[in-house]
């Protein structure tokens, strides 16, 4: 049974990172020390439910945790600083610090330190996420002792849904488009007015008609989806924007 360490203080080791082709030593209380810091730890970095929802998540999600008083995020993994600093490049999120725990040592220090030698992966994290207070341990999700590799609490929305359960979080938005599409750019334009953030595919090469027409009903674009709900086009989409003043 892994131990819950809330109100204990988080171990302190020294990361071995390269920042700029030099080596930089950073130590815990760098990380930690007079902030609030929000943790997250995977089994491996390129793996796919850390890199298809634990990271992404977390990041969507990032400017609400410093909205609601977090300083920092840290995806933290049992691999050398040379993975980690590739993983990030991969992923994109600009919100986190991937901290390499090289040799295990944090790890083993929070006791959550596990042996995945059936996978060829020796040593590595059990999933889990913590709020750090100052270095002390304030709240723990630690994913249940199971099979694989569970992913049920140490998500970002469950810690969200502790530390601010009132928080509004960022819509869901796709944007069907078409090059040179004038409507398209004026849907993009007010989206990116009101800073909601958009994944967007470009008919014709990222998808066919047939396939905007399966999902929208139509060969119009733009098409706007937000948290499921087809919107419609750029006059939907501003009569759905003014309903929110």
């Amino acid at each position: 049974m892994f131990e819950n360490r809330e109100g204990q203080r988080v171990p302190q080791v020294t990361f071995h990172t390269r920042q700029n082709n030099q080596w930089v030593d950073v130590t815990t209380d760098d990380l930690f020390k007079g902030k609030t810091v929000a943790v997250f730890s995977l089994p491996g970095a390129f793996t796919p439910t850390c890199s298809s929802s634990h990271v992404p998540r977390f990041n969507e999600l990032a400017p609400v945790f410093f909205k609601h008083g977090v300083d920092s995020i840290l995806c933290l993994s049992v691999n050398d600083t040379f993975v980690m600093n590739e993983w990030a490049a991969d992923q994109k999120a600009e919100n986190i610090q991937f901290i390499p725990d090289g040799n295990g040592e944090f790890t083993e220090g929070m006791g959550l330190l596990v042996d995945k030698e059936n996978l060829g992966f020796g040593k590595r994290s059990w999933r889990y996420s913590m709020l750090v207070k100052d270095g002390v341990i304030e709240k723990m999700f630690i994913e249940p002792e199971v099979e694989g590799d569970p992913y049920e609490v140490s998500d970002a929305d469950t810690m969200l849904d502790w530390l601010a359960p009132n928080a509004v979080k960022p819509n869901e938005v796709l944007i069907f488009t078409r090059r040179l599409c004038p409507f398209c750019a004026r849907a993009k334009g007010m989206l990116h007015d009101a800073g909601i953030a958009f994944d967007e595919i470009d008919v014709g090469h990222q998808v066919t008609l047939r396939g905007l027409r399966a999902v929208s009903g139509s060969d119009a674009v733009p098409q706007v989806f937000i948290d499921g709900k087809l919107i419609g086009g750029s006059d939907k989409l501003a009569d759905w924007l003014a309903s929110r003043s």
